[in-house]
């Protein structure tokens, strides 16, 4: 396992322990843990392709059986493809953004992660980052709200929480890992009341291709709820997206800095129902 070293959060300025001996084993927040502790591992490399210290200073201050989530998670082979999939979410991220200073952030499903303090610089603008109430009661042991900053403990498909957002000006919609498991009917009511409430933005998410149900029914009791061969679902679930381009969140395979990872890796990608199996996609409206 990986040593994390001396529990400090640059973030805040947190040393404090905190316990998450609490998160129940194959739950929504044990599943949040092992991202972490995943992008925690990568964010060690030397040659790191995300570079999330923050990570690393996350899990060297909570109480987890650590040993535990790295036996099962095997971060040697699977820290890498979660790094590839959030360094270009990230790398979107910091583009709308410089083009767009004012814009309010949405990060739907944001787990853990620390991408609110590791992109650009918010000059102000507001930042929302949106989960479960159980996974937001972990958040904030980990980070604390500011005038700028705000947690939002909701399911995203209850409407309440849209109504703790401003109106108008540019938004960006960060959805990492999410739209899969909501159903259709869920997601374009979502894109719905937000797209609703601004003038215009962006809307950056990942989606799995029309195996990942038929995986799913197998593998994990039919938790993936649809699929796409090309992403244009959610344009003809509200009329108003249109799709700019997509990525498969393998893409950068030889950022991968060991060798026998990145041959291996290099193999997946040459297959293209390997290669397209996710993809992420962006959208504008």
């Amino acid at each position: 396992m990986t040593d994390f070293g001396v529990p400090v959060d640059p973030a805040n300025g947190h040393r404090d322990k905190v316990d998450f001996t609490g998160v129940r084993w194959k739950s929504v927040e044990w599943t949040n843990v092992c991202l972490l502790y995943l992008r925690a591992c990568e964010s060690r490399l030397a040659e790191s392709i995300l570079g999330d210290e923050l990570a690393a200073c996350d899990v060297a201050r909570i109480e987890y059986d650590f040993e535990r989530v790295h036996r099962t998670v095997r971060p040697e082979i699977n820290q890498f493809m979660v790094a590839l999939r959030s360094a270009q979410f990230d790398a979107l991220t910091n583009q709308y953004l410089n083009a767009h200073p004012d814009a309010v952030v949405l990060h739907l499903g944001c787990g853990l992660h620390s991408r609110a303090f590791r992109v650009a610089a918010r000059d102000g603008a507001p930042w929302f980052d949106v989960d479960l109430p159980d996974v937001i009661a972990l958040r904030r042991q980990l980070y604390s709200e500011s005038e700028t900053y705000r947690m939002v403990g909701s399911s995203v498909t209850d409407p309440a929480w849209i109504d703790e957002l401003p109106t108008g000006g540019p938004v960006l919609i960060v959805a990492e890992g999410l739209l899969m498991y909501l159903t259709p009917s869920e997601v374009t009511d979502l894109l719905h009341r937000v797209i609703d409430r601004f003038d215009a933005g962006e809307v950056h998410a990942d989606l799995l291709s029309k195996w990942g149900p038929r995986m799913s029914r197998i593998f994990t009791s039919g938790l993936i709820k649809w699929g796409t061969n090309d992403g244009r679902e959610p344009t003809r679930w509200d009329d108003r997206l249109r799709l700019v381009d997509d990525s498969p969140i393998m893409a950068g395979v030889d950022k991968i800095p060991l060798a026998p990872q990145r041959f291996l890796y290099r193999i997946q990608y040459a297959i293209p129902a390997v290669r397209n199996y996710d993809r992420i996609f962006r959208y504008a409206f």
